[in-house]
């Protein structure tokens, strides 16, 4: 049982203002493995204070010395990888391949990318006779989410603090443990205080408390859209920026002359990582309707020899959802599916065969269902599929934009060209052409109800900064300089 007693403000570790903790349980368990403090408004206050104060020096230095703290909060990732994965396996149950590989792998290179970036980026730029100097939003709240948490907060963290920005942040009360992990090795770089702080808790409390204050001058925010509108509201009191990452029903098009097989294997495979509970899964399959029934089966078998289990062993492809709240919504959802008339054709809502304690879910396939139908329009956040048959490239791109969100997709074709045209024309904020791999470097955000603003790359560091037009004398001389 671990006991975390403190949060870290202003360079230090402290008690919370408040007694009450939040508990910690592992989902393949059930039992509770932790426990950190439930952090109040007036923790949320001193944490505000202490980045204010720490913005007035942090934001004057060069991008050569937040440089170095970058890379030695890179090193200390890399330093404690195993511990990473090891402790987002226990406190939300991603398979250990996939800590390893994705939820220790991603924070680490993100940051690395924030080192490098650091090293060509132009603070500075003439334009006619302008100086336009790019200057950090200021003081940055961070709430970030339990899918992916450890790399959603560095995404964040990084960046902002290669702005120049100073940042509190909110973790997930799903999963804190790993934003613990993070704070003890910035409590070991040096990093000046008030530079970075720690306020765990849950939404209704420090997150609303950071979205009110009036001296937080940006929120950035990775959940669901429900609460993405609930910050927006809040937030347009003190007229601050927000930057919000939201939900997704992304549509994966396998075109009429795609490797169907492939493109079926790798639709499945990308539903089924981290249980399902990625924003940007391809949920919606929609194939030609010729292949149709062929594509039916390939889902089935993919699906149904995916291997469920202990995400501690390293065979095991799908472990449990984060929690018994999320295991419910997406048996919910999948009764849902059954009641309106889709076939089942692989999982439900039973649990899987020799797990009888855990918040696991049985892959799910669904076909026959009809674009307007709960599966195919709402966000299950489960290893949930649902395949939608077209009869031309037309009725495939108006099915696939028949959505409130537009975060990512997907398209396989033989032609590489064809796909490009195609994925052109998509409402969303990101392709994967022919099953493409993520880009660190690329901008990644949504369109519509999946959020505004952009994470990663230099679009990432942008979204953390804000330009100022200095107007200087016709004679001066024009060019470009650096930070």
């Amino acid at each position: 049982m671990l006991e975390h007693k403190d949060i870290y403000i202003d360079g230090a570790w402290r008690p919370s203002a408040g007694e009450e903790v939040t508990e910690v349980v592992n989902p393949a368990t059930e039992q509770v493995i932790a426990t950190v403090p439930a952090s109040t408004v007036k923790d949320v206050d001193a944490a505000v204070v202490a980045a204010r104060a720490a913005l007035r020096t942090w934001s004057r230095t060069t991008a050569a010395e937040r440089r170095a703290f970058l890379d030695r909060l890179h090193q200390g990732l890399v330093q404690r990888a195993d511990e990473i994965a090891a402790l987002v396996t226990a406190e939300m149950g991603a398979p250990r391949q996939i800590s390893t590989q994705v939820q220790a792998g991603l924070p680490i290179a993100v940051t690395a990318s924030y080192v490098r970036l650091l090293e060509t980026y132009e603070f500075e730029e003439r334009i006619g006779n302008s100086l336009v100097v790019k200057e950090p939003m200021g003081v940055v709240a961070a709430i970030t989410p339990w899918n992916y948490p450890l790399h959603q907060i560095v995404a964040k963290v990084a960046a902002a603090l290669a702005a120049g920005c100073t940042v509190v942040l909110k973790p997930s009360e799903v999963t804190p443990l790993n934003a613990y992990l993070l704070a003890q090795i910035i409590d070991t770089i040096g990093l000046p205080a008030g530079v970075f702080n720690l306020v765990p808790g849950i939404g209704a409390v420090v997150g609303e408390a950071l979205v009110v204050h009036p001296d937080v001058d940006m929120v950035s925010f990775t959940g669901s859209t429900r609460a993405g509108k609930r910050i927006g509201e809040l937030a347009a009191a003190t007229i601050k920026k927000v930057a919000l990452e939201l939900g997704g029903k992304s549509a994966n098009i396998i075109l009429p002359d795609a490797d169907l097989e492939s493109a079926v294997r790798d639709g499945v495979a990308n539903v089924l990582r981290n249980s399902g509970q990625t924003c940007t899964a391809w949920t919606r399959m929609l194939v030609y309707r010729d292949s149709y029934e062929r594509a039916v089966e390939l889902a089935r078998d993919a699906a149904e020899s995916a291997a469920v289990g202990d995400p501690t062993d390293e065979r095991t492809q799908v472990g449990p959802v984060a929690s018994a709240a999320q295991r419910d919504r997406v048996r919910d959802y999948i009764a849902d599916g059954i009641n309106q008339g889709a076939r089942l054709v692989a999982g439900g809502v039973e649990p899987p065969a020799g797990l009888p304690t855990g918040y696991y879910v049985r892959p799910t396939v669904f076909a026959d269902v009809t674009e307007n139908m709960t599966i195919a329009q709402e966000e299950i956040f489960g290893p949930v599929i649902v395949l939608i048959p077209y009869e031309d490239e037309e009725e495939a791109l108006r099915i696939a934009s028949n959505s409130l969100y537009g975060l990512s997709g997907a398209v396989f074709s033989a032609s590489e060209e064809r796909a490009v045209a195609f994925a052109r024309r998509l409402d969303t904020g990101m392709v994967h052409i022919n099953g493409a791999r993520l880009n660190l470097l690329a901008p990644f955000g949504g369109y519509k109800q999946s959020g505004n603003g952009r994470e990663l790359g230099v679009y990432g560091l942008e979204e953390f900064l804000q330009p100022k037009s200095l107007q200087l004398p016709a004679s001066a001389s024009s060019g470009r300089t650096g930070p």
